[in-house]
């Protein structure tokens, strides 16, 4: 992890130490919390359809130097496979890379001959799970659907952020 991060632009972050907080800001898109069975350390993704394709999570478990089945993962608020509409190049990238769960997280939309609601959820668990990460928490929650209570780039088009953040306390276990 980098010490000074200033002017930093990422899509995870690690930490491993007390009081260092990692966060990911997100409007639409997905929150990964992770966090080690042994609580030495813990990170933040920001995981968009960009990141999951290009390998965010894959790459920030590579990074936690511990064996993947000691990782645990709760997937915060996103925009859900009804409200997600993506084109047909975003769905093919994914199945290049993915087997028969990816296909079945690209629901055709009706009536459209290029249009597909895309799982962000389950193309993370997937991903996860490719991984070895068996522990996953996942909400559902939609932020497409629910203003009342998150933002949403794509409902809004204009907004503001949600924060996840995850650290580790320096009392736990005491």
């Amino acid at each position: 992890m980098t010490k000074n991060p200033r002017n930093c632009r990422a899509d995870a972050v690690i930490a491993t130490g007390p009081r260092e907080v990692c966060a990911v800001l997100t409007a639409d898109c997905l929150p990964l919390l992770l966090y080690d069975e042994a609580g030495t350390r813990v990170a933040a993704i920001h995981a968009g359809w960009r990141g999951l394709a290009e390998g965010v999570i894959e790459a920030t478990i590579g990074r936690f130097a511990v064996p993947p089945r000691e990782i645990l993962c709760w997937l915060g608020p996103a925009i859900s496979p009804q409200a997600f509409e993506v084109g047909a190049e975003v769905r093919a990238r994914f199945l290049a890379q993915g087997g028969e769960d990816t296909k079945a997280a690209f629901v055709p939309v009706a009536g459209s001959e290029s249009g597909w609601l895309a799982n962000l959820y389950a193309l993370a668990r997937e991903r996860l799970h490719a991984c070895g990460v068996d522990r996953v928490c996942v909400g559902e929650l939609c932020t497409y659907s629910d203003p009342g209570r998150f933002f949403s780039y794509r409902r809004d088009k204009v907004t503001g952020r949600m924060a996840s953040l995850i650290w580790i306390d320096p009392d736990a276990g005491r």
